[in-house]
């Protein structure tokens, strides 16, 4: 009796599972953006952005800078203005603009 309402359940949850058809052409993407959104050219928005230099890497090769998230070398042009000089702690522009790196707090107020 118990074996016999086991093969009905199996055989009702096959049978249902071929009466089920989902593809996964017919599910949306999640990810995507929702309807009316618009998309903004990322060059547009970069060139609006302030310059920061996140970090600097000097090698015997050459020095590399990473300006807003971005790796650029000596003579690269980074929103349109060339890379004159990349020194241990500072990028110098050919617009006369310095980029300087944070310096680290070494000393604790009070001590």
């Amino acid at each position: 009796m118990l074996l016999k309402q086991i093969s009905r359940l199996a055989l009702l949850i096959v049978a249902g599972s071929f009466c089920v058809n989902l593809s996964a052409d017919s599910l949306r993407d999640p990810t995507l953006p929702g309807a009316g959104a618009s998309i903004t050219n990322t060059a547009t928005v970069s060139s609006n952005k302030a310059l920061v230099l996140n970090s600097i890497l000097i090698k015997q090769s050459g020095s590399f800078a990473v300006i807003n998230n971005e790796i650029f070398k000596q003579g690269q042009r980074v929103q349109g203005v060339k890379i004159v000089h990349i020194d241990k702690d500072t990028v110098s522009l050919a617009d006369g603009r310095k980029l300087t790196m944070f310096k680290a707090i070494l000393e604790i107020k009070g001590h």
